[in-house]
């Protein structure tokens, strides 16, 4: 029987001996029972549905259902169990498709016990288990799309022009405000709604109702896509 505090984790990974080592390193770490490992995306999801656990580490490129398309399954099916991506590659194709889905988390192959072990238990915490990989890329994402997708700024009209006043600042997007700009931006930054409260001072249900506002006006689904879109809008957490 699984302990208090134990974290139920299921691997899918098509490579025999790449599972195998996974599971063996998970055996090693504390607080971490492996209830099954799958060799494909079809696999994954039966074993979700028989073993219920807590997390899945799952690769994207597998067969018969791949990663991406076992974890919209998942989450939608079983929204308990929550999914971090384990895999080779870490390019745009691979990786907003995977948070899309519903993947929390998001890690390269050549994490460590450690660096996997975090993402585990970030995930579980209701945070974002991102490798700094992941995170400088959907940075880098971020300032690639500014510059070439760039709107040419229209010439002033002619006639009289305005007195220059002080300048606006830019308002969130999507109605958001700019409390619920703060918070998503926390969440950016890795932060657990506990931590969030105590950086702005308020209570965790307050913390838990701004997510809820903003994610109904985002219309994203949880924290990974959360983390995406505050990326993709340059949305930064409060000063510390």
């Amino acid at each position: 029987m699984t302990g208090p505090g134990i974290t139920r984790v299921l691997v899918a990974d098509d490579q025999t001996v790449v599972r195998e080592g996974i599971v063996m390193l998970l055996g090693l770490l504390p607080g971490i029972e492996v209830v099954g490992s799958a060799a494909d995306g079809e696999e994954a999801v039966a074993l979700v549905a028989r073993h219920h656990p807590d997390v899945v580490l799952m690769d994207l490129r597998m067969p018969r259902c791949d990663g991406v398309e076992a974890t919209r399954r998942i989450r939608a099916g079983y929204p308990g169990t929550e999914v971090v991506v384990l895999t080779t590659y870490a390019d745009d194709e691979s990786l907003f498709p995977a948070l899309r889905a519903g993947a929390r988390g998001y890690l390269t192959k050549d994490a460590g016990g450690e660096e996997i072990a975090r993402a585990i238990a970030d995930v579980r915490s209701g945070a974002a288990g991102l490798s700094p990989l992941v995170q400088l890329r959907l940075l880098e994402r971020l300032s690639g799309d500014a510059a070439p997708g760039a709107s040419p700024v229209p010439a002033p009209a002619p006639g009289p022009q305005p007195e220059p006043g002080p300048e606006r600042a830019a308002e969130p997007p999507d109605g958001l405000t700019a409390r619920e700009a703060e918070v998503l931006g926390l969440i950016a930054e890795g932060l657990s709604n506990t931590e969030i409260a105590r950086r702005l001072y308020v209570s965790p249900a307050t913390v838990k109702t701004h997510i809820n506002n903003l994610f109904a006006k985002t219309g994203v689904r949880d924290r990974a896509q959360a983390v995406a879109y505050a990326f993709r809008h340059g949305i930064t957490g409060s000063p510390q």
